[in-house]
């Protein structure tokens, strides 16, 4: 592996391209919106940073990680003659499937085509690309650089190969890796979602406040971060789309996102990255929110 093409600059293509630029490979991050490109370089340097501060990290590996990623806004040039790409758009099937197409195309013969999706898929989106066999589930967590797992999808057309050589990415990023069948949610997220909803008309019906919530789950049952701290994270609109995913893909209202989750997601109130969610971030710290 020497050069893999991220597509998508938001939280988690930042994170993708960060981990593989680490890894000693050439990273081409593609972003249709210039102030997208910025604000991923921008989260990948203050991570570095906030590493160099902390004295995790040196000066000097921050200097060649960065001389590693090169940033583009034409996706044609982004994926022309690399190894490996990898797909981190949102969670909506017409894009994806039109940017798989758009691979198909512009990608080297012997080039593996990976989607970070949560939730969709990958036989569906593996159909548009043309040449399904190369085409693979890589289903990264948030915060990409610290997150241990790297959730592999295979589905019925793909090939042992590009799962070895998918394997053997996730190893040199640092990952550990777990294969699973082309099912809706796969294995992480169709349970950590439902935790989440749940979670969320615990809140709806007063039964605690969203950090007593949280601690429960941390303190109870082990988890790193409690379930509404981690919707705020990984995002409202990133859940909620998940959660209609998963409703529609198995026919059960069920999964539908609760009301409350939905009213969020209108308001603009994504989690972290828009300052607000089920708790107020706009100090950088998490602040509990009355109302959430």
């Amino acid at each position: 592996m020497r050069s893999v093409a991220v597509i998508g600059a938001g939280t988690m293509g930042a994170g993708i391209a960060q981990v593989c630029a680490q890894a000693g490979w050439q990273t081409h991050l593609f972003d249709a919106f210039p102030e997208g490109l910025e604000r991923g370089m921008n989260a990948i340097n203050e991570f570095w940073d906030n590493g160099i501060a902390r004295g995790k990290t040196t000066s000097e590996q921050k200097e060649e990680w960065s001389s590693n990623i090169n940033t583009f806004s034409d996706l044609r040039e982004a994926v022309k003659d690399v190894d490996l790409v990898i797909e981190a758009v949102p969670e909506i099937m017409e894009i994806k499937a039109r940017i798989f197409h758009v691979l198909s195309i512009e990608t080297k013969e012997d080039c593996i085509l990976a989607t970070n999706t949560s939730s969709l898929s990958i036989s569906d989106i593996a159909s548009a690309s043309g040449k399904p066999d190369k085409v693979i589930g890589m289903h990264f967590f948030n915060p990409v650089p610290i997150m241990k797992l790297l959730e592999l999808i295979k589905h019925d057309d793909c090939s042992e190969e590009t799962i070895a050589i998918a394997q053997a990415a996730g190893e040199a990023m640092g990952k550990t890796t777990i294969l699973v069948n082309d099912v809706p949610g796969f294995a992480t997220s169709r349970l950590g979602v439902v935790i989440g909803n749940e979670a969320i008309r615990m809140l709806a019906d007063g039964v605690a406040s969203a950090s007593d919530i949280d601690t429960a789950m941390r303190l109870g049952y082990k988890h790193p971060m409690g379930p509404l701290e981690l919707t705020d994270l990984v995002g409202l609109d990133v859940r909620c789309d998940i959660l209609n995913n998963l409703a529609e893909s198995f026919a059960d209202e069920s999964y539908r996102p609760h009301p409350l989750l939905v009213k969020h997601v209108e308001a603009g109130d994504l989690g972290k990255k828009s300052g607000k969610g089920f708790y107020d971030w706009t100090s950088g710290e998490k602040v509990e929110r009355d109302g959430a």
